[in-house]
């Protein structure tokens, strides 16, 4: 079993960075070439997924529906202001798990890894696990 973080460095309120490569080269230090590597980020305004990142378009139409699903104008308690944030975080997950084999993660044609930024701009950081079997 092999572990550790990287950092990501975020520019924007919301956004969707690729972070596919930083996973990759992780699990090709691991020397693993069967098994699985879970991500984590362990921040409350952000989140992990896994979807189409040959068009940047995507990206963007996904923030779109984002920002119309959770209101900003809802009487929030949350005194810090980013409770559209939270939201987001809830709907997008703070976790995910790829399959490795051959030594590399088995993605689907079109798909990337990509963290998901709600608070930003921010110094981020994800940790990841990669287990053999």
């Amino acid at each position: 079993m092999s572990s550790g973080r990287f950092g990501v460095a975020t520019s924007r309120q919301r956004e969707f960075v690729d972070i596919t490569a930083q996973v990759q080269e992780a699990v090709r230090g691991s020397g693993v070439e069967e098994g699985i590597c879970h991500l984590y980020n362990p921040h409350t305004t952000a989140g992990l997924t896994i979807n189409e990142g040959a068009d940047p378009a995507v990206q963007h139409d996904l923030l779109g529906v984002l920002d119309r699903i959770v209101p900003r104008d809802y009487p929030y308690r949350h005194m810090e202001g980013n409770s559209p944030s939270h939201l987001m975080t809830l709907l997008t997950g703070s976790s995910v798990a790829v399959f490795i084999e051959g030594g590399r993660l088995r993605l689907g044609t079109w798909q990337r890894i990509f963290f998901c930024e709600y608070d930003g701009p921010r110094s981020r950081k994800v940790w990841w696990k990669i287990m053999a079997g």
